[in-house]
Parts: structure tokens; C-alpha cells; sequence
């Protein structure tokens, strides 16, 4: 963990520092467990799936919901982050095998893109 300065304590506290922006590389050379070996593996950033309307809490909550009456379960209100922490899918080029790599908290995220040199827009300092 970073160390930073927290605005309820003046002081050193564990929290994260959140970085500006991370920036990640579309490949990445990484132990896969099925070759058991360093592999190069295909980078992408997991989505969660459409939920299931066949799935037996979904079917449960329908069949509660269903009829006069209103709102019957509790509707969560108290969300107290502003992140969340990105979760990254790792593809082995050779067996295909997936694993999941979750990463830091960060507001924004970038996959494989180029840094911002200074004078790489068009017309350098000539403008």
C-alpha cells in the first residue's frame, strides 16, 4: 500500500493514493499455469456478465416482487466508494487459458494506449 496524506488526519496514514491515470499495455509476459511456464498473455479489462433471469435468487425476488404492494426487499442507499478496483483478464497466447488479475483502484483506466510526448500533435511547436 501507498502511503498518503489524508484529509481527516494531517498525518502519514495507510490509505491508497489514487493515481491520476493507469495506463496498461495490451500484452504482458506472465506466468500461466497450465504451460507452467512465462508466457506472453493478452491483456483486457473484465466486464461482469448479464445477469441470469433464470438464476434462483433472481426467480425468487420476481416471484416477490410480482402483485401489489411495492418495494419488499431493501434497496441499498450508503455507497461509500468512489472507485472501483480494476480487474484485469489475462489470455495466454498459447493454451488460452484465462485468469483474472485485479489491480489497483483508479478513476482512469487506459488500455494500451501511446503516452502523450510533448509536440506529438499535429504541428509540433511550429504552431
Amino acid at each position: 500500500m501507498a502511503q498518503g496524506i489524508c484529509a481527516q488526519k494531517p498525518v502519514a496514514c495507510r490509505c491508497t493514493v489514487l493515481q491520476k491515470m493507469v495506463n496498461i499495455p495490451k500484452t504482458r509476459k506472465t506466468y500461466c499455469r497450465k504451460c507452467k511456464k512465462h508466457m506472453p498473455h493478452k491483456v483486457s479489462q473484465y466486464k461482469t456478465g448479464k445477469a441470469s433471469l433464470s438464476a434462483q435468487g433472481k426467480r425468487r425476488y420476481d416471484k416477490k416482487q410480482a402483485g401489489f404492494g411495492g418495494q419488499t426487499k431493501p434497496v441499498f442507499h450508503k455507497k461509500a466508494k468512489t472507485t472501483k478496483k480494476i480487474v484485469l483478464k489475462l489470455e495466454c497466447s498459447k493454451c488460452k487459458a484465462k485468469r483474472m488479475k485485479p489491480i489497483k483502484r483508479t478513476k482512469h483506466f487506459e488500455l494500451g494506449t501511446e503516452k502523450k510526448s510533448k509536440g506529438s500533435e499535429y504541428g509540433g511547436k511550429y504552431r
